[in-house]
């Protein structure tokens, strides 16, 4: 009888062991299985990685397995299937893009409604000037575009709404149009000029309407302003300019560039290197390299109307202000001074003698 006894407890433990062994078979599995898929997880499939590649062909691999790395390293990356990118160094609104997809500057280099986009632009131009202009002066306007080359992207401000008439010059063609009724060149360049807009061109003009450029040469101007290792400039203006406001912005002779002046009696300046002596230019043509831009349109108030008192702000742009800001004297212009945009404010001449009609000033204080 012992015999049997035997066989049963080995029968009965055989299948113990057995049930014990298949619910670890069972169990283990799914445990290590859980930590093979936690540890994949943070390395994204082949099938994901070519699924990338066809949305984006220009992130190469390693690009995608960086950001892959980075982000799952920030819990911002889940699956394939529910993916959440979060990449800070995006501009703000675009975190959640791929890098690699992102195009956060722009330009106003004209394109084609067809063919290659690579070939359009025959030439990429390097400058930006801008003009803010009424149609009265079309003569002046037309005059001075013919001193900026190719290289000049040319932009109007149209502060008369009259746009079409323009189209009688052949360089109308090639330049863009903008149009706002009474609108001065301030407002403009805080709208359209935005540093991420005009970034691709090193230097950016913001000239008035009124200058004549008989003397004038772009591209030796530019040359200059590099040489000399400008920021911020301007033309010296020439005596035949209507009006001489400072000693600062007068053309000196036989210099090419300075950056000092001393100012006519009854002025005076707190500092040689300080405005209006140094670290001066005024806002009829301003030039600007584009890290300067950047921080002068930060600068720029929304509601700044004739910019009167910007060109004494300048210097915060630049260190050292008086060695990055200068007047170019071998490239002079002539200021003519002609009523235009600012002829729209509301003067009235009564026997000889003018008298403004009542309204308010920006700040909202009536005057009379």
């Amino acid at each position: 009888m012992k015999i049997p006894n035997e066989n049963s407890r080995l029968v009965l433990t055989t299948f113990t062991g057995v049930v014990i062994g298949f619910f670890l078979g069972v169990s283990f599995p799914v445990v290590l299985l859980d930590k093979k898929s936690s540890l994949y997880s943070t390395m994204p499939s082949s099938i994901y990685l070519d699924h990338i590649k066809e949305m984006y062909p220009g992130l190469s691999t390693q690009r995608i397995l960086n950001l892959w790395s980075s982000l799952h390293h920030n819990n911002d990356i889940s699956s394939p299937n529910g993916t959440k990118i979060w990449a800070t160094e995006n501009p703000r609104g675009a975190e959640r893009l791929p890098p690699g997809v992102v195009e956060p500057e722009s330009d106003f280099y004209l394109h084609r409604l067809w063919g290659k986009p690579s070939e359009d632009l025959t030439i990429k131009p390097k400058y930006l000037v801008t003009f803010t202009v009424g149609y009265e002066q079309k003569e002046i306007i037309n005059k001075a575009v013919k001193k900026f080359s190719e290289n000049f992207t040319l932009l109007l401000f149209h502060y008369d709404g009259r746009t079409s008439e323009w189209s009688e010059f052949e360089w109308s063609k090639r330049a863009i149009h903008v149009s706002a009724h009474k609108q001065s060149k301030w407002w403009y360049a805080k709208r359209f000029l935005h540093p991420d807009i005009v970034a691709p061109y090193d230097y950016i003009f913001i000239w008035d309407e009124d200058l004549g450029l008989d003397d004038f040469d772009a591209e030796k101007y530019i040359e200059l302003i590099k040489k000399h290792g400008l920021e911020i400039s301007q033309p010296g203006l020439s005596e035949n300019s209507g009006y001489l406001s400072w000693q600062m912005t007068r053309k000196q002779n036989d210099t090419e560039v300075h950056k000092v002046a001393k100012e006519k009696e009854g002025w005076w300046c707190l500092h040689p290197h300080l405005p209006p002596c140094a670290a001066f230019v005024e806002i009829m043509a301003p030039v600007f390299s584009r890290n300067a831009w950047r921080c002068v349109w930060n600068m720029i108030q929304n509601d700044l109307v004739h910019g009167w008192g910007l060109d004494f702000a300048l210097r915060r742009c630049v260190e050292p202000a008086h060695e990055k800001i200068g007047v170019v004297d071998a490239q002079p212009i002539v200021h003519q001074t002609l009523p235009s945009l600012g002829n729209q404010i509301n003067y009235y001449i009564f026997e000889g003698q003018s008298s403004k009609r009542k309204g308010t000033t920006r700040s909202g204080k009536e005057t009379v």
